[in-house]
């Protein structure tokens, strides 16, 4: 039995050399798609709708749509919110379950992709494997720019009696745009769909604030070692092939401490859903719920609040009102690359060097401690 490691149980050491933030590149690829921020903002209802996502997308970073959500199953959604936000929590998952069962329009799912390509910035919608060849195509014709094909667990050895699976590689190419897959955790799987064409890979199974997978399942691998291993197989598959796939952790960080020890494990960018759902922008106002919430048999998810905590140009930028490490992420990421001599993320890569410190949240911080827990005045 393997040991595992957490955001919590690892830290960054600073590196030898050090460097003016101001001249570190955080940018990122995704296919021949740059990007000026290594920040994705996942697909879930109460974080992205087309106005999030196109002022995501003028800040630098890419929003991803689900079309598989409320917006393209109904036309006016702002009132289907309102109702998913007001139920008290026992009503929530037969609330969705209801809610999810009204069908997917293809007009909609058209008219939401058109809007967002209408300002100027990149298109980034999501489906499961189930829906992925017929809302591929719509997407595909209506100018999506990346395809996110996301399963709870996505392999490339898939077996049904009664469910056709997607042939992946066949699927890639008839897209002829980047394909992100997801959602793995382990090495094989990560080179297994590098090598049907992916050109980004989705690292996470379960550690989404939302996400109730891991209780439900008992399915996931923590964060640093799922990263680590993946990022593996990212560098195995590049001495193969030539082809550069980019690694993204998926979930399971609340600061910005979380998300530096995530580049410092091998990611190449993160997607991030709470720490969104907390901008004024964000449609959920201050509510954020699971992709599977709504699962007719099995749910694995729940709605939580997670307040507004300000715009998305202050989480991303700042400056910061508050000190917990949830806002101007971009800053604390540089900053971090910063202390370890790097000039870009694949430096980072290289220089960062992670020690196992499960205490290093805790050493020295006695009274900040008290002070959470209501013990000091």
């Amino acid at each position: 039995m393997e040991r595992a490691y957490g955001f919590d149980e690892v830290a960054i050491v600073p590196g030898r050399e050090t460097l003016d933030p101001e001249d570190v590149d955080a940018g990122a690829s995704i296919g021949d798609i740059k990007l000026d921020i290594p920040v994705l903002a996942s697909a879930m209802d109460g974080v992205v709708n087309p106005k999030f996502a196109i002022a995501m997308g003028k800040l630098g970073g890419l929003a991803v749509l689900n079309l598989e959500g409320i917006y393209t199953r109904y036309s006016d959604p702002e009132e289907v919110l309102e109702e998913i936000i007001s139920v008290p929590p026992e009503e929530v998952t037969p609330l969705l379950q209801k809610i999810y069962k009204n069908p997917i329009k293809d007009e909609l799912v058209k008219k939401v992709i058109e809007e967002i390509k209408s300002e100027g910035v990149r298109v980034c919608v999501s489906a499961t494997p189930m829906q992925a060849e017929r809302l591929g195509k719509i997407s595909r014709e209506a100018g999506t720019d990346i395809f996110c094909l996301q399963a709870t667990v996505l392999t490339t050895n898939y077996y049904s009696k009664n469910n056709p699976s997607v042939n992946l590689e066949n699927f890639i190419k008839k897209m002829e745009i980047p394909v992100i897959l997801g959602n793995c955790v382990t090495y094989e799987v990560a080179l297994d769909l590098m090598r049907v064409g992916a050109s980004a890979v989705l690292v996470g199974i379960g550690p989404g604030a939302a996400c109730t997978t891991r209780g439900v399942l008992g399915l996931g691998v923590p964060q640093v070692t799922a990263t680590i291993d993946c990022a593996r197989a990212r560098d195995e598959y590049f001495k193969e092939s030539g082809r550069y796939v980019a690694i993204v952790t998926d979930g399971g960080m609340t600061q910005g401490a979380d998300i530096c020890k995530a580049f410092a494990s091998g990611a190449d960018l993160v997607m991030l859903g709470n720490t969104f759902a907390k901008a004024k922008e964000a449609p959920g106002k201050g509510y954020h719920w699971g992709m599977a919430l709504p699962h007719p048999y099995l749910p694995r998810g729940t709605r939580i609040r997670v307040g507004i905590m300000g715009g998305l140009e202050e989480i991303l930028y700042g400056p910061a009102k508050i000190d917990d490490g949830t806002q101007n992420i971009v800053g604390a990421i540089k900053l971090s690359m910063s202390c370890c001599g790097a000039r870009n993320i694949k430096e980072f890569h290289e220089k960062s060097q992670l020690i196992i410190a499960p205490e290093i949240k805790k050493e020295g911080k006695i009274y900040q401690r008290a002070q959470k827990l209501g013990m000091s005045k």
